[in-house]
């Protein structure tokens, strides 16, 4: 009797941080007149030829709007699209009524954590008793967070991130440093700091468009992405596109590229935790 012996699976590569969007004025106020190329619709239709391409299997699609009802749309998406293999949502997690909202949601497989837009709120906003209160309900569900911040708010979220010892935390865009600017501190030794908690990784995502949009180069980068390297370390680095919000600076292969050819000098084993296994495992994909 003969047996077949299985093909070994190769490893998946994963986007850790991808947007859908049904764009109107009101919802994206953010999308600057520099941005207006991003002013459109955003669907799975324009973004799967670009994976296929690109040899990338999963995605993790992230909020962009801050309602349930996006949360809701990008889960339906997940549901009609196998390749999206996750989705960080929104719920208003300072509400006293998170919790049937949060029991909901997350009978949704595919929800796999939640993000609000700190960026946009004051410092004060994440050491409130309320919003707190609400985090610390996630790790009951199995749902991670991810941290939006400017530099500037580093500090801050190092406080928030301690109030959760437990919580699985990813820090979104590296906390968006000022390279436009060249800037390197006090990001540098804030991005240090933060990293010493071993329950919070970092998506390697968002840098171009910090960047100058239209005269960037990989040395412009460099800095930055090895700082994040040398804070966290090949394991806890995950690969993200920030894709559409990337395409205003860098093609979606481009900026892929360009993480390849940073990453090339780990070894095989580095590479493919940066480019999906930590994602993968991060977000208990399927």
């Amino acid at each position: 009797m003969s047996h077949e012996i299985p093909t070994p699976r190769a490893p998946l590569t994963v986007d850790a941080h991808q947007h859908f969007w049904s764009y109107t004025p009101a919802d994206f106020g953010w999308i600057s007149d520099d941005m207006a190329a991003i002013r459109r619709d955003f669907t799975p239709t324009d973004l799967a030829p670009l994976l296929q391409q690109s040899g990338i299997d999963r995605t993790v699609a992230v909020q962009a709007r801050q309602s349930i009802e996006e949360t809701t749309w990008l889960l339906s998406l997940a549901a009609e699209n196998d390749w999206i293999a996750g989705v960080v949502g929104w719920l208003p997690l300072a509400d006293a009524n998170i919790q049937p909202l949060l029991d909901e949601a997350s009978a949704n497989p595919k929800l796999k954590g939640l993000r609000h837009i700190l960026q946009a709120e004051p410092d004060a906003f994440m050491l409130r008793d309320d919003f707190n209160a609400g985090i610390s309900l996630l790790r009951r569900y199995g749902l991670t967070y991810d941290v939006l911040v400017l530099e500037h708010q580093l500090p801050a979220a190092i406080e928030f991130v301690d109030r959760h010892p437990s919580q699985p935390f990813v820090l979104d865009h590296l906390a968006k440093p000022l390279i436009a600017a060249a800037a390197l501190e006090p990001w540098r030794s804030n991005l240090i700091e933060l990293a010493r908690r071993p329950h919070v990784s970092c998506k390697l995502s968002g840098l171009v468009t910090e960047a100058d949009f239209r005269a960037w180069s990989p040395a412009d980068l460099r800095p930055y992405m090895e700082t994040a390297l040398e804070a966290f370390g090949p394991q806890r680095l995950l690969f993200g596109s920030d894709w559409p919000v990337c395409t205003v600076a860098a093609t979606y292969t481009r900026w892929l590229q360009v993480v390849n050819e940073f990453i090339a000098r780990l070894s095989p084993h580095e590479q493919q935790a940066i480019l999906g296994g930590n994602a993968a495992s991060f977000y208990k994909l399927n």
